[in-house]
């Protein structure tokens, strides 16, 4: 009995000794981000922050940090993640007040109000004298109403366009199909003229041919008149 006392008290000491060589690991790496972080080696400062939390997975401080330094380095969705993780581990409200106001930032930055402004509202929850934050949430609401009032006048927009188009088509294909009229009827009038001339020609002929018979044939009568006569 005394062996197994013994042993499960030798686990449970080495179950501390390696918590707490894991938490000292944590934080070390953590002052050490933060470090880097003040003096703007943002990259130095990640790599820091992630190993904090390959020591210790749970923390959310190294979380919160590991945020900061991936914006710093404009990349807003990997650091909404860690936003994200972060206020699921944290129970302070302070720094879940922090937690809710940079993912709101995020989301505003992209211009998707609702979710920022969802994003602020749990900030205020958890810290309600936070005045930057209520400045940052009056701000949102009033650019999601004009972004919703710019996309009501933006499909107006759009249905008066797509009937201006209609029209310009209808006049256009009026137009064609004037020319094409005009087009036709100056053929025809073309082909009118032509026959005319040719008719006009063959009544010349016609008559020239006419009046060469009467030539002729006024001739003939002479000629017989004289050789009667002579």
């Amino acid at each position: 009995m005394r062996g197994i006392k013994y042993g499960l008290v030798l686990t449970v000491m080495l179950a501390l000794s390696l918590s707490s060589f894991a938490q000292k690991a944590e934080r070390d790496y953590i002052r050490k981000g933060n470090r880097q972080y003040h003096d703007s080696v943002f990259v130095d400062a990640e790599v820091s922050y992630r190993k904090a939390i390959e020591a210790n997975p749970t923390s959310a401080m190294s979380r919160y940090n590991l945020g900061g330094a991936l914006l710093y380095q404009n990349k807003p969705q990997e650091a909404l993640k860690e936003y994200e993780a972060a206020s699921k581990m944290e129970h302070d409200k302070g720094k879940l007040a922090s937690v809710y106001h940079n993912t709101g930032v995020i989301f505003q930055a992209a211009k998707q109000y609702k979710e920022a402004i969802e994003a602020y509202k749990e900030s205020l929850r958890n810290n309600p004298k936070d005045h930057e934050t209520r400045y940052n949430l009056a701000l949102c609401q009033k650019l999601l109403k004009d972004q919703e009032q710019q996309g009501g006048n933006n499909d107006q927009q759009q249905q008066e366009q797509q009937q201006q188009d209609q029209q310009q088509d209808q006049q256009q294909q009026q137009q064609q199909d004037q020319q094409d009229q005009q087009q036709q009827q100056q053929q025809d009038e073309n082909q009118m003229s032509k026959e005319n001339a040719e008719q006009l020609l063959r009544a010349v002929m016609q008559d020239e041919k006419d009046v060469q018979d009467k030539v002729k044939k006024k001739q003939v009568m002479q000629g017989r008149k004289l050789e009667k006569d002579w």
